[in-house]
């Protein structure tokens, strides 16, 4: 099952996914599988899945009842395969190997209630840029930019599907740019921060497809930790038996 420089880790609830060096992911992963939260019934599709982590925890949670998994890197849509497989969850979840640039074809457009994206959260050419090409996918907008994400959740979502992601603060309005460029308008935003004294490092933002103009809900700042320097009670109610360990 495993391969050199893999190991498995626990996500709760019987629920585990195989990670590797190249293939993991951090807190604001998890983050945004809970901000997005899909409904039982929604026809799902995460954007750059990597080895899974989003559909894992959802399928953790029994919903939604079938999700699409789109994956550029074929190495990690293997190892997502594995842990699909070492869960059960094999038939509840279609893994595509394909640029999200190119899907036409390969999915039915127009028809997801859900589209999540944990993208890369630097502009290509910004930064130091990493000797690892998955880490360079991951981190850079080297394979696609803000603007080609927003536009293929917008081919894949129905008439106010909702379209989620998290991103750096420094880029809010590159994201709600490209959202409504692409007639996904912002209805819902969260600012996360590490502890009351520090500046925002992330944002959570949720838009809806065809939504009228306006109406945003900047929702209160969710705090990792508390005045302690422990992990807040939202975030151990966010963690779940998730890294229980820790907490």
């Amino acid at each position: 099952m495993l391969k050199e420089g893999e190991k498995i880790e626990p996500l709760g609830g019987g629920v585990k996914i195989i990670v590797s060096g190249e293939h993991k992911f951090w807190t604001d992963t998890v983050l945004l599988a809970d901000f997005a939260a899909p409904k039982k019934n929604d026809k799902a599709c995460d954007l750059g899945s990597g080895c899974g982590p989003i559909p894992l925890m959802w399928l953790r949670n029994s919903r939604p009842e079938h999700i699409t998994a789109v994956e550029i890197q074929e190495n990690a849509c293997e190892m997502f395969g594995r842990s699909l497989a070492m869960n059960g969850f094999s038939d509840r979840v279609n893994i595509i190997n394909s640029d999200l640039r190119e899907l036409k074809g390969k999915v039915m457009l127009s028809s997801y209630d859900l589209v999540v994206c944990n993208p890369p959260y630097k502009a290509d050419g910004a930064g130091i840029r990493s000797s690892s090409e998955s880490h360079m996918i991951a981190r850079h907008e080297s394979m696609c930019t803000m603007n080609d994400i927003v536009a293929a959740a917008k081919s894949l979502l129905n008439f106010s599907g909702r379209f989620c992601m998290c991103q750096r603060p420094e880029r809010l309005s590159d994201v709600i740019t490209a959202m409504r460029e692409n007639d996904i308008e912002p209805k819902r935003l969260r600012f996360v921060q590490q502890r009351k004294t520090k500046a925002p490092k992330l944002f959570l933002i949720e838009g809806r497809r065809g939504g009228r103009p306006g109406g945003l809900i900047v929702e209160p700042v969710l705090f990792i930790e508390n005045d302690s320097g422990q992990f807040s009670a939202e975030m151990i109610g966010i963690y779940g038996e998730y890294k229980e360990e820790y907490l």
